[in-house]
């Protein structure tokens, strides 16, 4: 049987449950899924807020990749969908067949299994913490919302351990929930929690989640010491909670009972300090030793509890001695467990989920039998979530037969061998050739290179080898397991810092590590490792290669040259750059390990023949040219209408849409599925009206609250969020209706009683305003609601007004690929890029306005880099958007906002939005006095490709097509979609 085959039948669960979910999940994006009707209201919300379309396109790049949403899903619908109490109920119910092979119905029917039991597969660099950090947030809410109706929901908790495999991840994690650490203290505001907040909380539960953040979580040295309030996140490496001698003794004194003791047992417990043993006796063994049981005895005694074991590899059985033997942290953890049921939950992390078992060519993986979800290596990487793998092979490594392992000299110390110092030359060329490039173009990268030793001795000989061959002291930074205890607390915490934020410095150039750094060493700018070490343990390879995976250009603007490279790797060839490629400098033991990915195209080669090459490959750095200020654009910003405020007219009730997805007859058969309601008198606990609602989004009192919270929506969907970055009074949001709600609950009844359903609706006639409860309805009254407040806003000022310019050319450099891209005359850029694909219109445009007389200055747009020049509108759906045009042009007569689109997509609803808003945009601008827009009048041109094409085939000049084709502003309502730029 082949090892693909072998490993796909050990993960039929992954394939399984993912198959399920995926089912479950058609139109998740839509709101329409199937899963909607089977989890709790608090999850159908988070699952919206998470993966809707609508959502993730307001939040642009900030979402969560194919694999991190398979992870969160498969778990939701194992433990809160399937409910299954045990590993072997989860297989019974999802892969039956599968108990059926070997010892798969033995091993998953053990103690260690026996509550709910996940692990996730997920390659190093594709975010692992982002996934525990959205599951805890789902078990936290919902936990929550339970308790505030008086619900003991077993599947959920506010009780949560967080275990890391040791120091590096577990101050990986604190960063994650508390913020990292500036001059002692935690920064809460760079927690992920708080920094992609707009992706992981939906907005009403953002300060319930940070308040329960900021006082819950307890360090190792604090958990069942911090008072917390009603829950806990622990946060703990597992040697707190593993001790091989206690653990040993009691394995004795259970493995015989009745049997006489050992006299060194009897002696070790009436004298536990015995002579000789220093490290054994010392203070810092014992208060571990003492505060283990006290942590052991607190966790085992909550009563629920959901650990999330992050590099869960660290936590698997091992052979020994030809029989399977549990690692201490299993052991501790089934203490834990024990006396909860159920009500404990384990969910592992882990990008290599499995034991290397047998030797030579009968040497295989044996996968961890919970895994629910497989996103491995090879997926990531056709993705480009991470970077692409390239093997330095140079001639001299291949040519010589050379030792790589570490030599003694006559006196029997360790001396490098001659293979590692090629290595080592090899990798310190390769750096400095990344450095001399990718300074070209962006001097604020700074590339790393990792090297990997065999053992703590030779570390040193590695650091002092860099610096005979020129590297200053500063530049190599030597890490291993023991530099903490030599330093002590106090030295070890700049170390970290300065550590763990190389990729912000230029020193140091190289990290030499042992062992320490082969996980949670979360940085992006390793892209040089050179592996000493000969292990040919695969697990480990893995592991080495995964401290330079993630991504170091991140930006959309180097898309298109990752994606070539991938192309070219796929076909065989060398890549022609080297952006978000990481390097191995080859080592024998990598041969084996690299030869699967190279046949499937995942990965090359480099050879001494591409030295000459750029590391950049043709990507450009574009600065401004001399004369820049001749073909600057200001942009004038309304900050602030003097006494400005805003109106509505009562909107038209009786022209506003129907409801006619489904008929009342329709909708009413939905009901009396799904979840039950009931109603509760507070004052004499009376409870009355049970009823079912399916697809229910609210869970409200009675008409009136349904009224309250409908206006509440509808008015919360066209609020600005807050702001980004470093600005002032960012705590200030700027809601989009404050008052007059009354007003807005009036027009809501009157459409639902008159108009909603084509007739006379009587909502509290037979308990009728149930209907509005359902997915359908509300989403179709919020949308009417909210297109039609925006078309009858009017906005009122008196006094002087407030306006601030932002000129393109704050934007000094651009990068773009050389063979992507047009130089250009008439604009204060060198160079202008157009899309890779489909780009052939916006070239164009770029060739005949360099071209033509009549175009004074123009400029493309980038959305990466010109981020204030955009424009807000509401999309058809009333949810708010952003979009950039393409150009700004300058005429003699006008500047225009243009925006080029195919034939096809002209008469779009959303692209007619954009229009309706850009036009509203000018207008206001065009009210301004003349020196605030540089004399010009401004106008917005859609152009179509039909247009563009038949006028220039024609031989008009682009000034004459842009005033033909230039926006008027239309009467009526139809022009007022507009919200400020």
């Amino acid at each position: 049987m082949s090892s693909a085959n072998n490993a796909r039948e050990q993960l039929v669960l992954a394939d399984e449950l993912t198959a399920r979910t995926n089912a479950l999940c058609i139109g998740l994006e839509d709101g329409v899924a199937d899963i909607f009707e089977l989890v709790t209201p608090i999850t159908s919300e988070l699952l919206k807020w998470w993966f809707g379309a609508d959502m993730a396109a307001t939040r642009g790049g900030l979402n969560f990749h194919a694999g991190q949403k398979q992870a969160i899903l498969n778990t939701i619908v194992a433990h809160e969908v399937l409910g299954c109490p045990t590993l072997k109920e989860l297989y019974r119910r999802v892969a039956p067949d599968a108990l059926l092979a070997g010892s798969r119905l033995a091993e998953v029917g053990s103690a260690k299994h026996a509550h709910p039991k996940y692990c996730l597969k997920m390659a190093t660099g594709t975010g692992k913490t982002w996934v525990l950090q959205a599951l805890l947030i789902w078990q936290l809410l919902n936990k929550t919302a339970a308790l505030e109706s008086g619900v003991d929901d077993g599947r959920f908790t506010r009780q949560f351990l967080i275990v890391a495999p040791g120091l590096i991840v577990y101050e990986r994690l604190l960063d994650a929930f508390m913020g990292k650490e500036v001059n002692g203290a935690r920064d809460f505001a760079s927690s992920d929690v708080a920094k992609y907040a707009d992706l992981f909380i939906p907005e009403p539960c953002r300060e319930r989640v940070f308040g329960f953040v900021r006082g819950n979580v307890c360090g190792k040295a604090e958990i069942g010491l911090k008072a917390t309030g009603n829950g806990m996140i622990a946060i703990s490496n597992w040697h707190l909670l593993s001790d091989d001698s206690e653990i040993e003794a009691e394995e004795q004194a259970l493995a015989a009972p009745g049997a006489l003791a050992e006299p060194k047992d009897i002696l070790a417990r009436l004298l536990p300090l015995t002579p000789g043993k220093a490290t054994g006796n010392s203070l810092d063994v014992l208060d571990r030793r003492y505060a283990r049981g006290n942590v052991l005895a607190f966790l085992a005694g909550l009563p629920e509890l959901m650990v999330f074991n992050d590099e869960a590899h660290h936590i698997h059985d091992f052979k020994r001695e030809g029989e399977v033997t549990e690692v201490e942290w299993q052991k501790s953890l089934s203490i834990i467990a024990a006396p909860k049921g159920r009500r404990f939950a384990q969910v592992d992390f882990s990008a290599t989920p499995y034991n290397d078992v047998g030797t030579g060519r009968n040497k295989r993986k044996l996968y961890f039998p919970h895994i629910i979800t497989d996103f491995d290596l090879k997926t990531a990487m056709r993705a480009g979530l991470v970077k692409s793998l390239v093997l330095d092979r140079r001639k001299e490594i291949g040519a010589l037969p050379l030792e790589f392992k570490a030599e003694r000299d006559e006196e029997g110390n360790p001396t490098l061998s001659e293979g590692q110092r090629v290595m080592l030359r090899a990798g310190l060329q390769k750096l400095k050739k990344l450095e001399a490039d990718f300074a070209k173009i962006d001097p604020t990268r700074h590339p790393k290179m990792l090297v990997v030793c065999e053992d703590t001795s030779v570390s040193p000989l590695v650091a002092g080898f860099l610096q005979d061959e020129g590297l200053a002291a500063d530049e190599v930074m030597a890490i291993d397991s023991g530099k903490k205890q030599e330093l002590g607390e106090k030295d070890w915490a700049p170390v970290r810092e300065r550590l763990f934020n190389v990729d912000a410095h230029a020193t140091p150039r190289v990290i030499v590590s042992v062992l320490m750094l082969r996980e949670g060493f979360d940085v992006n700018n390793i892209c040089v490792i050179v592996p000493l070490r000969s292990s040919q343990a695969q697990i480990l390879l893995e592991q080495t290669i995964g401290r330079g995976l993630r991504l170091m250009w991140r930006d959309a603007e180097y898309s298109d040259i990752k994606r070539e490279n991938r192309e070219r790797l796929k076909a065989g060839q060398e890549p022609d750059n080297l952006v978000d490629v990481l390097t191995i400098i080859e080592h024998p033991a990598f041969q084996s390990f690299y030869g699967e990915l190279m046949n499937e195209g995942l990965a090359g080669t480099t050879t001494e023949d591409s030295d000459g090459a750029s590391s950049t490959g043709d990507l450009l750095s574009v600065d401004l040219r001399d004369d820049f200020e001749a073909y600057d654009f200001a942009i004038p910003f309304i900050l602030r209408e003097a006494e400005e405020w805003l109106e509505h007219h009562a909107p038209d009730v009786h022209g506003l849409p129907t409801f006619t997805l489904m008929s009342r007859a329709q909708l009413a058969e939905l009901l009396g599925k799904g979840d039950v309601f009931t109603s509760q008198d507070l004052q004499s606990q009376t409870l009355f009206g049970d009823y079912r609602v399916n697809g229910a989004v609210m869970n409200v009192a009675g008409y009136n609250d349904l009224l309250t919270r409908l206006t509440r929506r509808i008015s919360q969907a066209l609020s600005q969020p807050l702001p980004k970055g470093n600005k002032i009074a960012a705590h200030i949001a700027k809601p989009y209706l404050q008052a007059n709600t009354a007003e807005l609950a009036g027009w809501i009844e009157d459409y639902i009683r008159e108009r909603l359903f084509g007739g006379p609706f009587e909502p509290l006639e037979n308990e009728n305003w149930r209907l509005l409860l359902l997915q359908p309805v509300v989403e179709h009254i919020t949308k009417v609601f909210a297109v039609a407040l925006i078309e009858s806003e009017q906005i009122n000022s008196t006094g002087s007004t407030e306006v601030k310019h932002r000129a393109l050319s704050e934007v000094a450099r651009l990068m773009m690929q050389e063979k992507h891209s047009l130089p250009v005359n008439k604009c204060i850029y060198e160079r202008l890029a157009y899309p890779a694909r489909n780009g052939g219109l916006e070239r164009a445009f770029i060739e005949w306005a360099g071209s033509d007389a009549s175009v004074a200055a123009f400029c493309k747009i980038s959305e990466t880099r010109h981020g204030f020049a955009r424009l807000r509108y509401v999309k058809d759906d009333g949810l708010p958007a952003f979009y950039s045009p393409d150009f700004l042009v300058r005429t003699d007569d006008a500047i225009y906002l243009v925006e080029t689109k195919a034939q096809q997509q002209v008469n779009h609803p959303n692209v007619q939005r954009k229009l309706r808003a850009a036009q509203t945009w000018c207008e206001r601008i065009n009210a301004l006095p003349e020196a605030e827009r540089d004399g010009l009048p401004w106008c917005y041109v859609l152009l179509g490709e039909a247009v563009f094409k038949d006028w220039r085939q024609k031989g008009a000049r682009m000034a004459e097509m842009l005033q033909f084709s230039r926006v008027r502003l239309q009467a009526g309502p139809a022009a007022q979609g507009a919200l400020d730029w």
